[in-house]
């Protein structure tokens, strides 16, 4: 990972890094999202065993929730791409992906493989299997039990059962044979837990026989730490999921069960595989110069090793298979730097540039351990080198600075993750070029290859071009050097609605990212949608600047949804991409580019009420999307909750998952159910069930069970079950058309059990399964009403969905009409 060039290591971890050199084997772990993997044995298996141990998750966890901004779908895919990566960078592992999109939860790896195209999921696993060559693969999920976990859980076990057969099968997709080599693994195991027996007791009681136990609890005394405060490290970077976690430490079992290959006695996962250099035909003399130095390692000063492990690496660019030449070239060569003390780092001070610019470049040397290093000669991928490099000694221990300005091609393709490059599918992302296909990011915009001369030995080393600063409050900090297109577009407004005929003005940003930007912009819709202007002009004479463009839009008379586009044309060149930065302490800035489009949407809407209370918990848009048909909301501070204060609101949301994660909240029950009481509406949107505990929805005025119940399938029939219930007539007549165009799911977590005050509204299930009927629950108190619900209000608002906006709604309005409470309309 990029983060570790600029952090130098210790003996310690060089030692760690050298057993790893002399380790021939490579373990391939396997599940569905970013957080699936078990970081204790992929650490365990790096640290311990010293084998090359990847993960590969199917998907980027594009269809999860984010517990620390607001980005979703495929940004929330960049920015946990991110979080695995910085994983990785702790717990030793490499990262890869299939093309897969997480669409979702799902219950079946039979929807799952649906949605998926599963032969090209299937043909990247392949893929993988051939490039990196494991010889053993890891499952995380069972492959045996579909239905009794996430679709796309199982699906990944499935997977990987058919690839371990195909991936040495030359009929299995020999156009992948044109750059890679049938491989056939050696073992593939199952990695169960208590969770897939239901209960720690469970576990406990149930047989181990013919399991492989490994305890990662185990101490490794030259690094300070055991393995499992390692792994603990590791699956903390998955910050936006929420696993930010205390460190674990002692003793700690991980079970294997062998699912398929050669047979295994003992505990040893590569037992009758040769893990020793002898496993190829040039590694005797190889091992004869590498043992040596690991049985005699010099902790006080490694680099008296460097004359053996130059001569190393001169031997390992003899060896004739091509993959175990490269990967330990790659490993020595990064010993080497560490052990010489090379800082090496290609820089510039600013993040991002345009094509044909010319920009200024250092690369930045340093030997802290030896003299005996010089620059042989440097080459710029990506751009011209306006100046000559000429052989360069570096003097021990003395920073040296070379200046290379550089000028970008006129024709270089703007930076993106490369699976965003083309518009995906709803399962599927698409990747023109094959090459890239399971790489965690995209090949840097600019490198930089220095061939540098060691003790005569010379070795190339290819740095990124990175943006490297500091900032007061947070020291050191950098991100890889991008390159963007001269003009950033974008509307203020993901979604636009029109709830009757009234005209609205929607903003369009416009953002130079070089001078001289002087063009024309227009926003283009359907011809029912009236827009003015249809141009308006714009000159951005200096890089950075921006300007807010106004348009009018008259929506049709009749309800409609349509998706807007915006273009601004600069000499003769169209520009309709909106760059998009994703910043967060734990990950390097992330640009995107996407599309700079907006949903407008027609409603059929009728709302009474006009001041909401928000309760904001783990995270949504919600707030925002009620305020966009017209409702003023306030964000309530937990802590300052009363009944006199509630008062002034109409209705008082508690946003997704709030009880789960604001502590505190359910001393306010009280205070709420009393607002309630005197004709508040008080609306508590989805909490997760606890698997260990008890589920009892704290705030609730009656008896109400929480639960694992949920209903994905987008698209299912909805049955009212209280068509002449309020929350389905006033103000808007809720119909089954008002459940068209839902994403993702239905909902998720429905209560399961209640008490007899709830009255259920709604009953819906996925094929093959039970009705459910605790997706919304409304019960009076008072004057009054509480409401329950585990509809996905946080997705479909923000998508713009009519029918999600017509029953929201009803849900606020509840005691604004006659015919549901004499009660007077609050505000």
């Amino acid at each position: 990972m990029l983060g570790q060039d600029f952090k130098p290591k210790t003996s310690s971890e060089l030692y760690h890094d050298l057993q790893r050199l002399n380790f021939l084997g490579n373990v391939l772990y396997v599940a569905a999202h970013p957080d699936d993997e078990n970081t204790r044995l992929i650490s365990y298996l790096t640290h311990n065993t010293h084998a090359n141990t990847a993960y590969l998750s199917l998907t980027r966890g594009d269809g999860g929730q984010n517990l620390i901004g607001t980005e979703i779908r495929e940004l929330l895919g960049v920015l946990r791409t991110q979080e695995l990566l910085a994983a990785r960078g702790v717990d030793g592992g490499q990262q890869f992906f299939t093309r897969a999109n997480d669409f979702g939860y799902s219950k079946t790896p039979e929807e799952t493989l649906q949605i998926w195209n599963k032969d090209t999921v299937l043909a990247d696993v392949v893929r993988r299997i051939r490039a990196f060559k494991p010889d053993v693969i890891i499952n995380r999920f069972d492959h045996r039990t579909p239905g009794s976990t996430h679709g796309h859980h199982t699906s990944s076990a499935m997977l990987s059962m058919e690839a371990f057969d195909l991936s040495g099968n030359p009929m299995a997709y020999p156009q992948q044979l044109k750059e890679l080599e049938l491989w056939q693994p050696s073992r593939i195991f199952f990695n169960t837990s208590w969770w897939f027996y239901g209960s720690q007791e469970n576990f406990q009681e149930a047989s181990k026989k013919g399991l492989v136990n490994l305890d990662v609890g185990v101490y490794y005394p030259s690094l300070g730490r055991s393995n499992n405060e390692i792994a603990s490290l590791a699956s903390s970077k998955h910050l936006c999921q929420g696993f930010g976690r205390l460190n674990s430490r002692g003793e700690e079992a991980e079970y294997l069960e062998l699912l398929k290959g050669e047979p295994l006695e003992g505990q040893d996962i590569f037992q009758g595989i040769n893990t020793t250099w002898t496993r190829i035909p040039e590694g005797d003399k190889i091992q004869a110069l590498l043992l040596p130095i690991e049985q005699n390692f010099d902790f006080k000063n490694p680099v008296n090793h460097l004359s053996a492990l130059l001569k190393a690496y001169t031997l390992i660019q003899h060896i004739e298979d091509e993959f175990w030449r490269v990967q330990k070239s790659e490993q020595l060569k990064n010993l080497i730097k560490d052990i010489a003390g090379l800082y090496l780092a290609f820089e510039t001070n600013i993040a991002y540039a345009t094509p044909g610019e010319t920009i200024n470049t250092t690369l930045k040397l340093l030997a802290r351990n030896t003299s005996t290093i010089s620059v042989e000669q440097v080459q710029i991928k990506g751009a011209k080198m306006l100046s000559s490099i000429v052989e360069k000694p570096l003097e021990a221990n003395i920073s040296t600075a070379i200046a290379l300005p550089i000028e970008i091609n006129e024709l270089t393709a703007f930076s993106n993750p490369y699976w965003l490059n083309s518009s995906p599918s709803l399962g599927m992302y698409e990747v023109e070029d094959q090459s890239l296909i399971g790489l965690p990011e995209s090949p840097p915009a600019l490198s930089t290859e220095i061939l540098l001369n060691v003790g005569d030995v010379q070795i190339p080393f290819d740095l990124p071009l990175v943006y490297r600063y500091a900032k007061p409050d947070k020291g050191e900090l950098w991100e890889r050097f991008k390159i963007v297109p001269p003009i950033s577009v974008a509307l203020s407004d993901d979604v636009v609605l029109f709830s009757d005929q009234s005209t609205k003005e929607v903003v369009v940003s416009v953002q130079s990212f070089a001078p001289n930007q002087k063009g024309e912009l227009s926003l283009h819709l359907p011809n029912e949608w009236g827009v003015e202007p249809l141009t308006q002009s714009f000159d951005l004479p200096q890089e950075g600047k921006q300007v807010s463009l106004k348009f009018t839009v008259s929506p049709p008379k009749q309800a409609t949804e349509t998706m807007a586009t915006v273009k601004a044309r600069v000499n003769e060149k169209s520009y309709t991409k909106n760059l998009v930065s994703i910043t967060y302490d734990h990950i390097p800035t992330q640009r995107v580019l996407v599309n700079a489009v907006s949903k407008f949407v027609r409603l059929d809407l009728q709302k009474r009420g006009e001041l909401l209370g928000y309760i904001m918990g783990a995270g949504d848009k919600v707030p925002e999307s009620l305020e966009a048909i017209g409702y003023e909301v306030e964000q309530i501070d937990p802590s300052t909750i009363t009944t006199d204060a509630l008062n002034k609101y109409k209705a008082v949301i508690l946003g997704v998952r709030a009880l789960n994660v604001i502590d505190g909240l359910a001393l306010k029950k009280q205070e709420l159910l009393d607002y309630v009481s005197q004709g508040g509406v008080l609306v508590s949107q989805y909490n997760t069930a606890n698997r260990r505990g008890n589920n009892e929805i704290p705030i609730a005025p009656f008896p109400l069970t929480n639960s694992s119940d949920r209903v994905t399938e987008e698209n299912v029939v909805v049955k009212l079950l209280q068509p002449n219930h309020p929350v389905l007539t006033f103000p808007n007549k809720i119909t089954e058309k008002d459940f068209e165009g839902w994403v993702q799911e239905r909902g998720l977590y429905f209560p399961n059990r209640w008490d007899k005050s709830y009255v259920p509204i709604l009953e819906m299930n996925d094929q093959s399964e039970a009705s459910k009927q605790g997706s919304l629950l409304v019960a009076p108190l008072g004057d009054g009403h509480f409401v329950y619900t585990g509809l996905s209000f946080f997705r479909e608002l923000p998508a713009g969905v009519p029918g999600a906006y017509r029953l929201i709604a009803n849900m606020i309005s509840l005691g604004a009409s006659s015919s549901s409470s004499n009660l007077s309309e609050k505000k």
